[in-house]
């Protein structure tokens, strides 16, 4: 089995070759195709096979680029991109995101709509001549070729379910278009997209490779398990009707080991850092990632751009710093017990040191010259102001992520300890599904079966990722019990748990919050929200396209 590390050169060369599909959002998605006379050899196969991988980096992951990421968490109730004196205004995108006020001609989430289709592209192509082919003149055996076009059906699915989970009806394309004539798609009802993906799922989940190490960065046949957790958790709002029974099924496959295991028999990790170090490949609670290898071919993962202030690169003790960007909205910090270790480990909070020295970090902007410190706040406080919204941040302005760690390429010196270089430094992997949601998810399924009441199994789930945040003499106040574990406790710990990870916008969406509740200078907004507009550009392309309803 091919690793994706081991080929990550071929892919990137074939990435360099075709930049514009990474970059170049300007074309119109339907008509990305592959090359028929690309597939010459085993090789190339498998380099065609995995460049999908390579393109949802920009999109599933918080890259620097609008893909899913981006609206999937700024329009919710943890983080946001304020104004900070002057920067980050944008043209006032991510304000529409935190107030739900984005139009149909946001260009983010036309970007967000190309990147994920030209992603189903680079799947239907593949999978088009795969199925076509002669394996022996590509140099594959049987087996491999059902296991490739397995796995590039789950790969496709997945795009869609996340196409579904920001515009609702979309339409719905399985084959690479041969000539520019074909006629262009018509959009499908939620409906029958969750059925869509249900049925590619469960046809060929069975054929795809179980996860194993050789499976790193690859969709195998826990991220099929996975996908289908999420699928049937969320089926209340995308079908019409509950699927909480399936939703355990499913998970309960992940939780036995019938998926695999990334390193040995799949278990939640050891500790809270072990999932997001530049060794996350290690773990064993990994069910699906975008795979980085920054010491072979200098490809590495994109969210310190998101996420890094401009000096940041001093505190760390590396090479990249970001744009001063996402920060957690006001009051959210306080919502973890002091005891609990997250609170520390996923942070960045107060005064700031240089890793090499232990000097005090000075600022760049309003604070030039003083001590950088971020703060559970966003206003002007430089200059008296007590006002707080989107408007009024400074670059100190907010606490801010910490959660993923790239190690450091530079020798530390803190309080006196010497840190060595990190010989896996800039190598983090940024995990898209991992164990503990799982659980988390089938303690929400037992609940909302048992009429929102927690049962000791759903605690025991989630006392057992949480128990991994509080030290033994600390845990006696930590944990869960059947009293306590109510559905918005469950909904406040989903938050604390997977914040930054994506799921918090779907999360408040079924938990019936997303435009009800208020947060920070948020209020509430229209059911008709809980959806995207399908962006005017591509209907302006595609007059087959319907618009949502509000829109």
């Amino acid at each position: 089995m091919i690793t994706m590390r081991n080929i990550v050169k071929i892919l990137l060369l074939v990435c360099v070759i075709n930049a514009s599909s990474c970059t170049n959002l300007d074309e119109n998605a339907y008509d990305v195709i592959v090359a028929g006379d690309f597939y010459k050899n085993k090789n190339e196969v498998i380099s065609a096979v995995l460049r999908p991988y390579t393109h949802a980096n920009a999109w599933i992951s918080p890259s620097g680029q609008d893909g899913w990421w981006r609206p999937a968490e700024l329009s919710g109730d943890q983080l946001a991109w304020p104004t900070k004196g002057r920067h980050g205004e944008d043209g006032g995108k991510w304000k529409r995101l935190h107030y739900h006020t984005w139009t149909v001609d946001e260009g983010g989430l036309n970007n967000a709509w190309v990147l994920m289709y030209w992603g189903v592209g680079l799947c239907n192509s593949p999978i088009d001549i795969l199925e076509k082919s002669d394996v022996a003149e590509m140099g594959l055996t049987n087996v491999e070729k059902t296991e490739f076009i397995a796995e590039l059906k789950l790969l496709r699915a997945l795009h869609y379910l996340k196409l579904m989970d920001l515009f609702g009806n979309i339409p719905i394309t399985t084959k690479a278009p041969s000539t520019a004539e074909e006629p262009l798609p018509k959009p499908s009802s939620t409906k029958e997209v969750f059925e869509f993906i249900e049925k590619e799922i469960l046809d060929n989940i069975d054929s795809a490779p179980k996860l194993s190490r050789a499976m790193l960065g690859r969709v195998s046949q826990a991220t099929g398990y996975a996908m289908l957790v999420e699928l049937y958790l969320n089926a209340e709002k995308w079908h019409g009707q509950p699927r909480w029974d399936d939703c355990i099924a499913a998970a309960d496959k992940l939780i036995s080991g019938a998926g695999g295991g990334l390193n040995g028999a799949m278990a939640l990790d050891a500790n809270i850092t072990d999932s997001y170090v530049p060794t996350n490949d290690m773990s064993k609670e990994t069910i699906f990632s975008i795979a980085y290898d920054y010491k072979i071919a200098d490809f590495a993962t994109g969210f310190p751009g998101e996420f890094y202030h401009f000096v940041q690169s001093e505190i760390y003790g590396g090479g990249r710093t970001g744009n001063n960007g996402i920060v957690l909205i006001p009051g959210v910090f306080g919502q973890y017990n002091e005891k609990d270790l997250r609170k520390k480990e996923w942070f960045l909070n107060g005064p700031m040191v240089k890793f090499v020295d232990g000097k005090i970090v000075e600022g760049s902007e309003e604070y030039k010259g003083e001590q950088l410190v971020f703060v559970d706040y966003i206003r002007r406080a430089k200059t008296g102001g007590t006002s707080s919204t989107m408007s009024d941040g400074e670059e100190n302005s907010g606490i801010r992520f910490n959660k993923y760690k790239l190690g450091n390429s530079l020798v530390g010196n803190v309080n006196g300890v010497k840190i060595p270089v990190d010989e896996n430094y800039n190598n983090t992997d940024w995990n898209v599904y991992r164990l503990s949601w799982i659980y988390f998810a089938k303690a929400e399924a037992l609940m909302r079966k048992n009429g929102g009441i927690a049962s000791q199994e759903a605690v025991d789930l989630i006392n057992s990722c949480k128990k991994r945040a509080f030290t033994n003499t600390d845990w006696a106040e930590g944990q869960y019990t059947t009293g306590t574990l109510t559905l918005d406790e469950l909904l406040a710990e989903r938050g604390r748990e997977f914040i930054f990870e994506g799921f918090r916008r779907r999360d408040l969406i079924r938990f019936g919050k997303f435009h009800t509740a208020t947060w920070w200078d948020h209020k509430p907004t229209t059911e008709t929200k809980t959806v995207f507009p399908i962006p005017q550009q591509q209907i302006s392309m595609n007059p087959n396209l319907k618009q949502n309803p509000g829109y």
